[in-house]
């Protein structure tokens, strides 16, 4: 296996990478504390179209805040600051992003007994209901495809950048660590590090964001469509 490669970067201004770990450190907070606050999640909150609203409502904040760390003050330039750059080689990172897939997917099958993220969770559907399919369509886009992309900004795109000076596997475990924690949950932090480790290996290989972007969209709408076919 060839080495992780990462671009050269410079530091950024020290505040920028205090902010960002603040930042993540409080959605790592407040995820856990609402996962110890809360009753049982609700068995149909795939079906609530308000699951929707307040998911993409916390991702455009989430953003906004992270254009601030980057944009204030001598701002950065935004396409170097979140990585979104191609790809080398299309054909070549859409190979590697296979590979990730399959990684992780073996090693979520291996661990589900023991370690189910989906089952701490609860977002994932135990049955299709087809009454509802419009608030499910709704939550597949906000799952499958914002969450994913600001998620990845997040922790791939800008943390991974602000990391990298400090070296390129300390990039990759801290990012994958802090996306694990920010889940909220116990029992699942192994397997959701893991995930983060694998797509921040994926973001140093290919030096891009958008490849990492794809392997996350492609996980979460293969577990939500994988959910609904198998109970259906």
């Amino acid at each position: 296996m060839h080495a992780v490669e990462a671009r050269p970067t410079s530091k950024a201004a020290p505040w920028r990478l205090l902010a960002w770990l603040v930042f993540v450190l409080v959605l790592a907070a407040l995820a856990y504390a609402a996962q110890l606050a809360a009753d049982d999640t609700p068995d149909d909150i795939a079906y609530r179209y308000s699951s929707s609203i307040l998911a993409v409502v916390q991702y455009a904040i989430m953003l906004g805040i992270l254009l601030l760390i980057a944009l204030v003050g001598r701002g950065l330039p935004l396409r170097e600051a979140f990585a979104l750059r191609r790809p080398a080689s299309w054909p070549r990172a859409l190979g590697l992003t296979a590979l990730a897939l399959v990684a992780i997917w073996i090693a979520s099958a291996a661990l589900a007994p023991f370690l189910d993220a989906n089952e701490e969770q609860g977002l994932v559907p135990d049955e299709w209901d087809s009454s509802r399919a419009g608030a499910f369509a709704a939550f597949f886009v906000a799952v499958t495809f914002v969450a994913p992309v600001v998620e990845e900004l997040t922790y791939r795109g800008l943390g991974f950048t602000l990391v990298l000076p400090y070296g390129t596997w300390v990039a990759i475990v801290t990012t994958g660590v802090l996306f694990g924690a920010a889940h909220g949950l116990l029992v699942a932090l192994p397997i959701l590090t893991v995930f983060g480790i694998v797509v921040g290996w994926l973001r140093a290989r290919t030096d891009s964001v958008y490849p990492s972007m794809l392997f996350h969209a492609t996980f979460n709408g293969t577990a939500l469509v994988v959910s609904v076919t198998v109970a259906g």
